[in-house]
């Protein structure tokens, strides 16, 4: 990886710490390499208060689903970045409350930043009911702004699944997986349009498999297969 190659042990501490997300994200021996120097690095009092490694430290946590940990370096905020890995954080662990004082420092700090505004389309869709609207606009501005990402595109989608468009959204989504045949996001989400449409699954499931081996929705379907398996046996 290219990342990993051109940043070497001289290079400052933000850009040594993007080099760790990219070990991380190597996976195998080099991901479990990432997290020793992690908290080598955290413990390092002359390092320690960086503010992209204190990003970078809350990103790999979050991804390892320990919530608790990744909170601890992340929530002295300061910086938009920060802040927007602080609502993440919350949304996951089902804290709108929380995120939602977050998104408060974030407009504080500069209400029309685009990190900003996806942070209050976040919020707002996970809020519901009008609120689903509200963050539906903002995708769609930022598509207008800037251009159609298949991330902006899952978001209106998700939006759409919301407010009970479910065509509208499967077009939407079918347009972001020409995009990006591998989206992670995409495959999952026309996986549970489809279900919600009663069209067949199997294929984007099959692809999500491939590509994504470990994503919940596969690990879901993976126990289901296996418990059925098992109730059929205990009949038989």
């Amino acid at each position: 990886m290219l990342v990993i190659d051109e940043i070497n042990d001289a290079a400052p501490v933000a850009l040594q710490a993007v080099k760790l997300l990219a070990l991380y994200l190597s996976g195998g021996a080099q991901k479990e390499k990432a997290l020793s120097s992690l908290s080598e690095w955290l413990s390092d009092t002359t390092v320690s208060s960086n503010p992209t490694l204190l990003l970078i430290a809350g990103m790999i946590y979050t991804h390892e689903q320990n919530y608790n940990e990744a909170l601890k370096h992340t929530h002295v905020g300061g910086t938009l970045d920060l802040s927007a890995l602080n609502v993440q954080i919350y949304l996951k662990m089902h804290r709108a409350d929380y995120a939602e004082k977050q998104l408060k420092i974030m407009q504080q700090i500069d209400e029309d930043h685009t990190l900003t505004q996806l942070a209050n389309a976040w919020v707002n869709l996970s809020l519901g009911g009008v609120k689903v609207q509200e963050a539906y606009y903002i995708f769609q501005e930022l598509c207008e702004k800037y251009t159609r990402t298949v991330m902006l595109m899952n978001g209106s989608a998700v939006c759409q699944m919301h407010m009970d468009q479910f065509e509208e959204a499967e077009s939407l989504l079918l347009e972001a997986l020409n995009k990006d045949s591998k989206d992670a996001n995409t495959l999952a989400n026309l996986i549970v349009c489809s279900l919600h449409l009663s069209k067949p699954t199997a294929r984007y499931l099959s692809q999500l498999k491939i590509t994504h081996p470990n994503h919940v929705l596969v690990e879901r379907a993976g126990a289901g297969e296996a418990a059925f398996e098992r109730a059929v046996q205990s009949v038989a």
